[in-house]
């Protein structure tokens, strides 16, 4: 079972869905715009992808400036609960299967979960 989270609306989120479907996976869809992931989800999140949690803000987004999350003094906990109250800063998609994670971008490296194997790039 592969956890992907989701925007429908986006071209990438919509191309890894598409993939893993192709392969015969099976999908549990987060549309995680309307079920934002909780504080603990982000944690886990960011643990299994060994990421800070500013790499998976989507800095482009119009709350990244007006929240001043470019501010470097920020901590983990206010950067997740920024992710939490505005789920659009969050980057996608993000598929877990077990204890790996991947971000989506370029689409595929979501099979990467499905071939056992570690995601390049």
């Amino acid at each position: 079972m592969i956890r992907l989270y989701h925007n429908p609306r986006c071209s990438k989120s919509r191309q890894a869905l598409a993939l893993l479907e192709e392969a015969g996976a099976e999908v549990e869809v987060v549309e995680y715009l309307r079920t934002p992931p909780t504080a603990d989800e982000l944690d886990r999140l960011l643990t299994l992808l060994d990421l800070d949690a500013r790499a998976l803000l989507r800095t482009k987004e119009e709350e990244y400036a007006s929240l001043h999350l470019d501010d470097v003094t920020l901590e983990r906990r206010h950067l997740i609960e920024a992710m939490i109250q505005h789920p659009r800063l969050l980057e996608r998609p993000i598929a877990v299967c077990g204890d790996r994670a991947v971000v989506g971008r370029p689409p595929e490296r979501v099979l990467s979960l499905l071939e056992g194997r570690p995601a390049q790039g």
